[in-house]
């Protein structure tokens, strides 16, 4: 008997052990066990197992668990006390142990075993199962606690507001039906998770990359068909097997079940000859025989596709033949025997059981359709060779010319290897995926391996698992297995035809449907056009946006009402979306621009740290595996975060991920991309890539990401994103895309867009039906017309603050003007300004933080605007911004006039001058809707050249950077409509500025510093542009209102600590947060007489010594002993040395050096972006030379400031309004996007 199966036999040799445990802490290391290790202390007395199994009282999978108390009585149940009981399992061959410990969950669901404490029945064929009896509700209720807490569990979530009250639903739904229904992330999650407890199943390495297909709307045989069509065309994938499910609706009374009758999707029939031969597949008899019953008319020859049988809601079975062109099936040949296939062998490439029942969270899911992919010894040992099967083996020795005739020529064995190899050669011939017995065991071992490391188990059927050819030669052979059931499972069930309850006679012959590939679409009819779409929107579809101006959100939105035609499509902004569902995504669509240096945007912050939390987790995970006992140091998500530059191999991040990589003595085991393809065939170098699959490896997507390449970081966050994405196990369909500000980016996204659909719709084998055509016109045109958009009537004007407030979200801050005043020297076209501010209540910020203006279009666009516009009488009577809606209901189409989602009934002339950006240039989509307005064809011709020509759009738009009235003057005959016009054009975007006070001076007060944008278009000879906010700030007076808002900016504060030394480096207006903090210092030094104050250098820029702002301010806060020291650098001062602030911080390099290195000083900058590059690079050089340190040790000190959140950065972006910086980065820019041929 294999050791394997001592687990269940009573070891005579085991000596009787007592069992210690410290309840307050667990001594034991489960991982460093010796053998003798059940013994564990108790306060409660010496408990012993009546007779020790395995370090175990009786058979570990008998719930009979008998308990005796030496020298006391039986146990009083009260006292009983659950310790968990490791099962030590032994490798054989490898000579090592680990403990099986997930077995005791096992009581919290209710699985009997047919084990008893005498007789195992291991090897017994049907897994256990609680029958057919639907559960009651306290059952299901009780089935239900035990799975979300493994879903909420998965997702970091137990015991949170969240699961509780997804219990109190759950609850209430079984109250008001006896059933509730599970939500797609938890579907998914259970189905992998069964797939991951499946005992038998040798290949469930690969449990993660598991499609789901959510057919839970679908009520019809013909939509069970269609959708099984779907999953055949889906998993085939041209022989790259993908592994799939799908879920038809649950059981609700057992009178109702939805059921594929076939035990596999796809089987070749097996017909009883009158001698009693079979024709076919001796195994598909009886089901044959049902189908022939059933009307279906075989061809009769040896290898017949059945069809599809299904039931949909308890009623009668209808069958319908499957397209033979869906099919994909590998005819057998030898790579050395060329009679082989003369044999006429032949097998299906896709193995997808279909008979057995989903049981998850207490619902049992009768009708679904799971596949993986094939290994050899399914086909070439079981389906070729068992005697009860083809029985192709004597064939095969004869022709081997083997001796047939006696057992000792071991020609059974001869012949088996041979039909082996040619199934293995002839599926890979075809480019089909497979694997061999020897590489999936060896994958199992992982497997195992790597479920005792996360979760302490794995339940695992030895008897199934060992294949059933060379079987010693393996490795799951030498390997001990402890086998037990959990939920969510696969369960067996009785077949369809022997429980089906019939409703009309059996005899009767039911409904057949036969459809070819390409009429599928047409001739599979629902009952309405809305079930038709929700099935068709089956596969979700998750877009994802993080903006600061508002362009990547309005691109996400048009690419999720494109991919709607054909998707369940869901739009979220990064920062509203549960990023703990990322893991349980199946098609996610990035859609993003980056902040200042490289940095996500706002909305995006918590979404990319737990994209880099996840990455971290792996890493540690593979390095506690492999490098155990080194104490190199792993970039934390904080500074992975800070230094997101992963493009080019200079930057910081590969750096990183280079170093991490480096711990290991495989580099390539970090390497998380993985060709189902080549991973699961047989690999002639004895490894596989198999091993290494990543939290989000059936996660497939796609990233476009927004930018200017005039940044030193161009794209960076989504190229940050695009990166991690792959890292951690995910499927790219299409390479990141780059939208450059600078030349092209509307265009490329369109091409994106466009390409993205199309990829999308083939990888998941969407045809092209009528919504997926209405998807592609889609392409190009406008979302909105003139007949679906209205202002409407409305009886009540919205206050301006609650329409900025119901607009942009956000709750505002209603400020009075107490001053308004110029900082230094000023010009015309050069200014900055100070701006007091005061609210009637406290204000909740800390230095550092930032202030959000809603500022307004200046007077005279507005009215240039509004001169043109049709449609309106009176733009100062409130009006309410409508948009028609389609909604399709059973009874057809419906339409109505809805509220727009983000303007609020105002009047004409509030929407043009608070909430829509008419200073930007318009975007093509704008212009194709003015060019149908002009009534001169010469004018609308010239709208048409730009929007055709992106160059030329391009061009004319850097080049004039017109605002909406200055393209109304270039095309006099255009009258746009008003309300169509609104809907169309951008929401204006708050500006944001540093704050440069301290709540401790004035709690209601707040001071920023502006510098104030003004301009000339076309190289410096066009007209004087204005910047919208500056100006409008510029402009306001005393007691003037202001609406505002603060923006956090949790990484740029300063710490409570006074003696902490800091250096502030900001030129410009980078010095406005500064001024916040030494006025903050110095509230704080007179509130505390504990601590001496730290040091505090300032490092300032600017051209000229009359432009050295808050001067006096700066030289009192010396004299107070605030600051330490104040420096400034001049760049176009005459007579002085022209220097930038970077050459002060070489000036002061050793002081600057001290503070950081020895005196765990915080080092702030602020600034432009291309600014703060540049003192980073000098900080590390000044560094480098003053400390003495290498190259990689200056670079992982700089992450070690940004990890101990002491390197602070502020950075806002380039104006590029000279001619020089524009024209150089336009060409660049240009060069850059024809050198990639876009």
């Amino acid at each position: 008997m294999p050791n394997i199966f001592k687990c269940c036999v009573k070891d005579e040799s085991s000596e009787k052990a007592f069992v210690k445990t410290d309840f307050g802490k667990m001594e034991t290391d489960f991982g460093k066990m010796e053998s003798n290790f059940n013994k564990i202390e108790t306060d409660f007395g010496k408990m012993v197992f009546a007779d020790q199994v395995n370090g175990h009282g009786s058979c570990p999978f008998n719930s009979a668990k008998i308990l005796t108390v030496e020298n006391e009585k039986q146990v009083k149940p009260n006292l009983r006390l659950k310790v968990p009981q490791p099962i030590r399992l032994k490798n054989h061959l490898a000579g090592e142990e680990n403990f099986d410990l997930l077995h005791s969950q096992i009581e919290d669901v209710s699985f009997n075993t047919k084990c008893s404490a005498a007789v195992c029945q291991n090897s017994i064929m049907d897994i256990p199962n609680r029958g057919d009896t639907p559960r009651t509700v306290e059952e299901v209720y009780k089935e239900a606690q035990a799975f979300l807490k493994q879903y909420f569990s998965s997702i970091r979530r137990e015991n949170t507001d969240a699961h509780v009250k997804r219990l109190q639903e759950v609850e209430e739904e079984l109250k008001r039906g006896d059933t509730y229904q599970l939500k797609t992330a938890e579907l998914v999650f259970g189905a992998k998770l069964a797939w991951r407890n499946a005992s038998r199943c040798i290949g469930r390495i690969q449990w993660k990359k598991l499609q789901i297909f959510d057919c839970r709307a679908v009520t019809t045989a013909s939509g069970m068909f269609e959708a099984l069509c779907n999953h055949i065309k889906y998993a085939t994938n041209k022989g790259n097997i993908r592994s799939a499910i799908t879920i038809f609706p649950q059981r609700t009374d057992g009178k109702h079940d939805y059921r594929i009758w076939n035990p596999q999707l796809i089987s070749y029939a097996g017909y009883m000859e009158p001698d009693g031969t079979v024709l076919g597949d001796p195994a598909r008899v009886e089901f044959t025989e049902v189908c022939v019953k059933l009307g279906w008319k075989p061809p009769h020859t040896a290898w017949d596709i059945l069809p599809i049988v299904v039931s949909a809601d308890g009623k009668d079975p209808e069958y319908f033949d499957i397209p033979r062109e869906i099919i994909m099936e590998v005819k057998m040949e030898h790579p050395k025997y060329e009679w082989f296939k003369d044999l006429g062998l032949q097998w299906y490439a896709l193995p997808a059981v279909s008979n057995m029942r989903l049981d998850c969270g207490g619902l049992e899911f009768t009708g679904t359709a799971f596949n993986g992919w094939y290994m050899g010894t399914e086909i070439a040992c079981r389906n070729f060779s068992d005697s009860n099967r083809l029985n192709v083996i004597k064939s095969v020795a004869t022709k081997m010319g083997l001796d047939t005739e006696s057992y000792v020529s071991l020609w059974k064995d001869k012949a088996l290897v041979e039909v082996n190899i040619a199934v293995l050669h002839s599926f890979h011939r075809d480019n089909v995926s497979i694997v061999d017995h020897h590489s999936a065991s060896e994958q199992f071992i992982k497997h195992m391996d790597n479920e005792n490391k996360s979760r302490g188990g794995c339940p695992s059927d030895w008897v199934w698992i060992v294949p059933p050819m060379s079987s010693s030669l393996t490795s799951v052979f030498h390997q001990e297995m402890a086998l037990y059931y959990m939920r969510p499972s696969y369960d067996y069930q009785d077949p369809a035809w022997k429980t089906h309850q019939w409703t009309k006679n059996e005899g009767d012959k039911t409904r057949h449907r036969k459809f070819h590939f390409k009429q599928i679409a047409r001739a599979v009819k629902f009952t309405s056009k809305l079930f038709g779409q929700a099935l068709s929107k089956r596969i979700k579809a998750t877009i994802l946006y993080a903006t600061e101006t508002g362009k990547s959100e309005q691109y996400a939105k048009e690419l999720g009402t494109i991919f709607g035609h054909a998707f369940n499509a869901q739009v979220h902004a990064m920062s509203e979306y549960d990023v703990f569902s990322i893991e349980h995504e199946t098609l996610l669509l990035i859609v993003t621009s980056t902040f200042g240096n490289g940095e996500p945007p706002a909305n995006g912050e918590v979404f990319a740290k737990h994209l880099f939390q996840m990455l971290c987790n792996e890493k540690k995970s593979l390095d506690q595996v492999d490098s155990a006992g080194t104490n190199n140091k792993i970039p934390t998500p904080k500074s992975l975060l800070r230094t997101n530059s992963v493009m080019t191999p200079s930057m910081e991040y590969k750096k990183q991920l280079s170093r991490m990589e480096s711990r290991n003595t495989n580099v390539n085991d970090y390497k998380r991309q993985l060709s189902r393809l080549e991973s699961n065939k047989s690999n002639m170098t004895g490894t596989s890539s198999a091993d290494n699959i990543g939290p989000l490896s059936n996660v497939c997507y796609a990233v476009f990401a927004l930018g200017s390449s005039v940044y030193p970081k161009f794209c960076q966050f989504g190229k940050t994103v695009d990166k991690i994405l792959e890292d951690l196990g995910g499927e790219r369909l299409l390479d990141l895309t780059c939208g450059d500000e600078m030349c092209g980016q509307e265009q490329q996204f369109r091409v994106w867009s466009s390409n993205i659909f199309h990829v999308a719709c083939e990888t998941f084998c969407i045809e092209e039906n009528d919504m997926v055509k209405d998807a592609k016109k889609a392409f190009g045109r406008m979302p909105l017309t003139e007949e679906t958009v209205r202002f409407g009537r409305t009886d009540k004007k919205c206050d301006m603050k609650s329409g900025l407030e119901h607009s942009y979200k956000k709750k505002l801050i209603s400020c009075k003007i107490k001053q308004t005043k110029h900082l230094g020297e000023h010009t015309a076209d050069r200014a900055t300004i100070f701006v007091d501010m005061e609210s009637e209540d406290e204000l909740k910020y800390e230095p550092g933080d930032h202030v959000g203006i809603m500022a307004c279009n200046r007077t005279e666009i507005v009215d240039a605007v509004l001169e043109r516009l049709k449609g309106v009488d009176n733009y100062d009577k409130a009006v309410q911004l409508q948009v028609m809606k389609e909604t399709l209901t059973p009874t057809g189409a419906v339409k109505t006039w809805e509220c727009h989602e983000r303007m609020p009934a105002l009047t004409v002339r509030d929407i043009f001058t608070r909430f829509l950006d008419i200073t930007t240039p318009p975007s093509t989509k704008i212009l194709k809707y003015l060019a149908t307005v002009c009534s001169d064809q010469n004018e609308a011709d010239y709208l048409k050249e730009l929007i055709e020509d992106s160059n030329k759009y391009d061009d004319w738009r850097h080049h004039y950077f017109p605002h909406l009235s200055e393209v109304f003057a270039q095309v006099p005959s255009c009258r746009p409509q008003a309300s169509l016009l609104a809907a169309l054009l951008p929401q204006l975007q708050p500006r944001f500025y540093s704050i440069s006070s301290t709540p401790l001076q004035n709690p209601k007060r707040i001071h920023v510093t502006v510098s104030v944008v003004i301009y000339k278009t076309q190289n410096g000879e066009g007209s004087t542009h204005y910047g919208v906010c500056s100006t409008y700030l510029q402009s306001l007076k005393p007691d003037d209102e202001v609406f505002a808002f603060i923006r956090r900016a949790p990484t740029f504060r300063m710490p409570q600590d006074v003696s902490v030394p800091l250096i502030l480096v900001g030129p410009g207006s980078g010095i406005a947060p500064f001024r916040g903090f030494w006025h903050h210092r110095r509230y704080q030094i007179k509130d505390s007489n504990s601590k001496k104050p730290g040091p505090i250098f300032l490092l300032f820029g600017c051209r000229y010594k009359g432009m050295d702002l808050y001067k006096d301010e700066k030289e009192q806060a010396i004299a107070d002993g605030v600051l330490t020291k104040a420096l400034v650098a001049l760049s176009r001062e005459e007579g002085v040395n022209k220097k930038h602030v970077q050459a002060l911080l070489q000036d002061e390099g050793a002081h600057v050096t001290r503070m950081l290195v020895e005196e765990g000083g915080h080092f702030y900058v602020c600034g432009d972006c291309k600014m703060a590059e540049e003192v980073q690079q000098k900080l590390k050089e000044v560094i480098k030379t003053h400390a003495n340190l290498s190259e990689e040790e200056v670079e992982d000190f700089i992450l070690y400031l940004m990890d101990e959140n002491r390197y602070h950065e502020d950075i806002f972006g380039i104006t590029l309004r000279t001619s020089i910086v524009h024209k150089a980065s336009r060409e660049t820019a240009k060069r850059t996007r024809l050198e990639s041929g876009s």
